[in-house]
Protein backbone atom coordinates (compact mmCIF):
# COMPACT_ATOMS: atom_id res chain seq x y z
CA UNK A 1 0.00 0.00 0.00
CA UNK A 2 2.63 2.13 0.79
CA UNK A 3 5.31 1.34 -1.83
CA UNK A 4 7.66 -0.40 -0.28
CA UNK A 5 8.73 -3.98 -0.86
CA UNK A 6 9.36 -6.72 1.42
CA UNK A 7 13.32 -6.53 1.10
CA UNK A 8 13.51 -2.43 1.64
CA UNK A 9 11.03 -3.39 4.98
CA UNK A 10 13.27 -5.96 6.32
CA UNK A 11 16.15 -3.46 5.31
CA UNK A 12 14.84 -0.39 7.11
CA UNK A 13 13.79 -2.72 10.01
CA UNK A 14 17.17 -5.18 10.39
CA UNK A 15 15.46 -8.18 9.84
CA UNK A 16 15.68 -11.13 7.05
CA UNK A 17 13.11 -10.32 4.23
CA UNK A 18 12.07 -14.13 5.06
CA UNK A 19 10.94 -12.80 8.64
CA UNK A 20 8.81 -10.00 7.09
CA UNK A 21 6.93 -13.45 4.89
CA UNK A 22 5.96 -15.26 7.74
CA UNK A 23 4.82 -12.11 9.44
CA UNK A 24 2.37 -11.48 6.23
CA UNK A 25 1.34 -14.86 5.52
CA UNK A 26 0.92 -15.32 9.92
CA UNK A 27 3.14 -18.00 10.23
CA UNK A 28 4.82 -15.69 13.04
CA UNK A 29 3.26 -13.63 15.00
CA UNK A 30 4.58 -9.77 15.51
CA UNK A 31 5.50 -8.76 18.57
CA UNK A 32 4.51 -5.07 20.06
CA UNK A 33 8.17 -3.62 19.61
CA UNK A 34 8.52 -5.01 16.34
CA UNK A 35 4.93 -3.53 15.15
CA UNK A 36 6.32 -0.34 16.47
CA UNK A 37 9.55 -0.97 14.43
CA UNK A 38 7.65 -1.71 11.37
CA UNK A 39 5.03 1.22 11.67
CA UNK A 40 7.79 3.69 12.02
CA UNK A 41 10.05 2.62 8.62
CA UNK A 42 6.80 2.40 6.73
CA UNK A 43 5.69 5.80 8.13
CA UNK A 44 2.80 5.30 9.69
CA UNK A 45 0.93 5.33 13.11
CA UNK A 46 0.73 1.58 14.70
CA UNK A 47 -3.12 2.41 15.04
CA UNK A 48 -2.91 1.54 11.18
CA UNK A 49 -2.70 -2.03 11.39
CA UNK A 50 -6.06 -2.41 13.50
CA UNK A 51 -7.96 0.27 11.12
CA UNK A 52 -11.34 -1.55 10.55
CA UNK A 53 -10.94 -4.37 13.25
CA UNK A 54 -14.64 -4.28 14.70
CA UNK A 55 -14.72 -4.22 19.04
CA UNK A 56 -16.20 -7.45 20.32
CA UNK A 57 -17.85 -8.02 23.67
CA UNK A 58 -16.01 -6.70 26.58
CA UNK A 59 -14.21 -4.24 24.43
CA UNK A 60 -11.77 -6.47 22.96
CA UNK A 61 -10.91 -5.77 19.43
CA UNK A 62 -11.02 -9.13 17.36
CA UNK A 63 -10.59 -9.36 13.49
CA UNK A 64 -13.37 -11.62 12.48
CA UNK A 65 -11.04 -13.40 9.45
CA UNK A 66 -8.16 -13.79 12.22
CA UNK A 67 -11.09 -16.30 14.08
CA UNK A 68 -11.82 -17.87 10.65
CA UNK A 69 -9.47 -21.18 9.61
CA UNK A 70 -10.79 -21.39 6.34
CA UNK A 71 -9.75 -17.56 5.62
CA UNK A 72 -6.37 -18.16 7.60
CA UNK A 73 -5.98 -20.85 5.44
CA UNK A 74 -6.98 -19.20 2.41
CA UNK A 75 -4.38 -16.49 3.28
CA UNK A 76 -0.96 -18.76 3.95
CA UNK A 77 -2.22 -20.53 1.05
CA UNK A 78 -2.25 -16.66 -1.52
CA UNK A 79 1.19 -16.47 -0.05
CA UNK A 80 2.61 -19.73 -1.57
CA UNK A 81 1.36 -18.72 -5.16
CA UNK A 82 4.22 -16.42 -7.37
CA UNK A 83 3.69 -12.97 -7.30
CA UNK A 84 3.00 -12.31 -10.72
CA UNK A 85 0.36 -15.54 -10.32
CA UNK A 86 -1.12 -14.09 -7.09
CA UNK A 87 -1.89 -10.55 -8.65
CA UNK A 88 -4.02 -12.42 -11.16
CA UNK A 89 -6.08 -13.85 -8.37
CA UNK A 90 -6.26 -11.19 -6.44
CA UNK A 91 -7.66 -9.30 -9.26
CA UNK A 92 -10.31 -11.92 -10.38
CA UNK A 93 -11.09 -12.21 -6.62
CA UNK A 94 -12.03 -8.14 -6.58
CA UNK A 95 -14.29 -8.37 -9.79
CA UNK A 96 -16.14 -11.70 -8.41
CA UNK A 97 -16.60 -9.34 -5.37
CA UNK A 98 -17.91 -6.03 -6.86
CA UNK A 99 -20.88 -8.83 -8.69
CA UNK A 100 -21.73 -10.30 -5.58
CA UNK A 101 -24.89 -9.24 -4.43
Amino acid sequence: MVGTTQQQLAEKVGIKFQQIQKYETGMNRVSASRLWDIAEALDVPVAHFFEGLEEGKGGETTPDFLADKEALQLIRSYYTIPENQRRRLFDLARVLSESAP
